[in-house]
């Protein structure tokens, strides 16, 4: 039994609480002896936290390995909106580190932890009494699958290292059990995968989203995740830097669900005037404002029986939020200069590009839309990430290029690739798709040099462009370029170009003489 390994100096908490402390160990070991069910064991575990301790709020929360997700699987002392809101990104928050470091960690006083999130919304729910934290990692051998923590009313006279060391012995106690439920969990997400069709590695005949290009394990993990989540209605917020191809992973996702046969409308919230989202998403009435000529749907109406896809969520004004929320919560709306409600059926999937949590610090994104939206996220991965599939997207977008422009590729050159693979890719996919297109045009032997890439790509090497100077005569004429730049535009003023550059106007009349300018030419 798991509890057979902690010492009795482990398991003997000091202070007038020893009885208790070990009484509760004693009933979780139990637990784990009477059930292989770990839900049915999580949740007393944690409520008996709260009931036989001075605890007053407890979690647990397991991670996601898929999702890259910390996520609350039982709570004591919270808020149902609470609980949908533990979802900690590794290393984030106090939650976040504990999974990212293996290291259990103890807060005195939350207010006075800048890393502690949502600590007004503890201080509100403790009354605005300061609050200690304590996150221990439920570990199997050196692999962290999941944290326990509690929240308890500061107390100067709290033996906090006591309490966090009753957290960590329970921790290590329920680790196995976490352990095999998880592993319980990926098999059936296995075998619902293989009946819906999926199968990671195949070809796009028998399971890839079609579109979709790539071989590697950052892109076959959102294959994955498509393969679990399609055949439902839940909820999708797809995120990644913008060109990664958030809208191919919305139309895989509508494709392969029971409502492919429906409409899907796609609409890019960023694009739209803040005058005119309402009326786009929800539909207007007639003479409902200047310029509505005719009764009008939404795009939610349009969407009635299949799915709708909001790109750029994160650019919707803060004034709709609440509209869009009851949409996704009630299925209903009115339209602009109606007060008729209207009910839709209607799966939404979101992507932004936006770091979303910085929205919800700032308070442009509403909190309880976030987490409604967040049901299950995927990351699509940027092409820097996922370097093994430059050249088969190239050879794609090779293929559909000389196909739409009536021409025949038949190869990239050597040079060629090695640049594709050497570049950065900011752009991701969309940039990678705009530079074969490009180079396809160019092409007239029916190859694809270096030499029709954009210059963003060219290397030293390949345009015999290698720094061939030293170090001093490199910045020495960089500083005249700088100066003489400087003199162009205030047009040889030299008081106002020392202003610009913000040196004195006696290093600028050295400088002047020292590169031998004549300032005059540029009046």
């Amino acid at each position: 039994m798991q509890q057979s390994r902690i010492t009795s100096e482990e398991a003997t908490p000091v202070g007038d609480r020893a009885g208790d402390y070990l009484s509760l160990l004693y009933d979780v070991g139990q637990a784990l002896d009477e059930t292989v069910n770990l839900k049915q064991l999580l949740e007393p575990v944690v409520r008996a936290l709260v009931e036989r301790t001075e605890m007053r709020r407890a979690s647990l929360s397991l991670l996601h390995r898929k999702q890259r997700q910390i996520i609350t699987q039982t709570a004591s002392g919270y808020s149902e909106s609470e609980r949908r809101r533990g979802r900690y990104r590794i290393g984030e928050g106090v939650t976040g580190s504990v999974v990212k470091t293996g290291e259990p960690a103890v807060v005195p006083r939350i207010s006075e932890a800048p890393q502690f999130l949502f600590r007004k919304k503890t201080q509100e729910a403790f009354r605005d009494e300061e609050v200690s934290f304590i996150c221990v990692p439920i570990k199997l051998r050196s692999e962290v699958v999941g944290t326990l923590s509690a929240q308890r009313p500061f107390d100067p006279r709290a033996s906090l290292e006591e309490e966090r060391r009753l957290l960590s012995i329970i921790a290590t106690m329920i680790a196995q059990a976490v352990r095999h439920r998880q592993k319980a969990e990926e098999q059936k997400d296995g075998e619902d995968s293989r009946r819906a069709g999926f199968h990671p590695g195949l070809s796009d005949e028998v399971g890839r989203p079609q579109g979709i290009v790539g071989n590697s394990k950052a892109i076959l993990e959102v294959f994955e995740m498509i393969g679990q989540v399609s055949g439902t209605d839940t909820t999708v917020l797809i995120r990644g830097e913008s060109g990664t191809g958030k809208e191919l992973i919305a139309d895989a996702l509508h494709r392969s669900s029971d409502r492919a046969g429906g409409p899907f409308v796609k609409v890019n919230c960023g694009a739209l005037p803040e005058s005119l989202v309402e009326s786009e998403l929800f539909g207007h009435e007639k003479g409902a404002f200047t310029g509505a000529k005719e009764t009008r749907k939404g795009r939610f109406e349009l969407a009635d029986g299949g799915t709708i896809f909001l790109d750029e969520v994160g650019d919707i004004p803060p004034s709709l939020q609440v509209k869009l929320l009851r949409v996704l919560q009630e299925g209903t709306f009115e339209r602009v200069g109606d007060s008729r409600t209207r009910r839709v059926d209607v799966r939404v999937l979101a992507a932004t590009n936006r770091d979303v949590e910085e929205q919800l610090g700032d308070g442009t994104f509403r909190e309880d839309l976030y987490y409604r939206l967040n049901v299950f996220p995927i990351h699509v991965p940027a092409l820097r990430e996922r370097k093994s599939d430059v050249l088969l997207l190239a050879d794609h977008f090779v293929e559909r290029y000389a196909h739409k422009n009536h021409k025949e590729i038949h190869r990239i050159s050597t040079p060629a690739i090695d640049m594709l693979h050497a570049y950065h890719w900011p752009g991701n996919v969309r940039e990678l798709a705009n530079c074969i297109e490009r180079a396809v045009l160019l092409s007239t032997d029916g190859v694809i040099h270096g030499h029709h890439l954009p210059p963003s790509l060219q290397t030293a090497e390949a345009t015999d462009t290698e720094f061939k100077g030293d170090l001093e005569s490199a910045l020495n004429s960089l500083e005249r370029e700088l100066v003489v730049d400087a003199l162009k535009t205030t047009r040889g003023n030299q008081a106002a170009a020392a202003r610009k550059l913000g040196i004195t106007d006696r290093k600028l009349r050295l400088r002047v003489e020292k590169y031998d300018i004549d300032a005059s030419r540029f009046r």
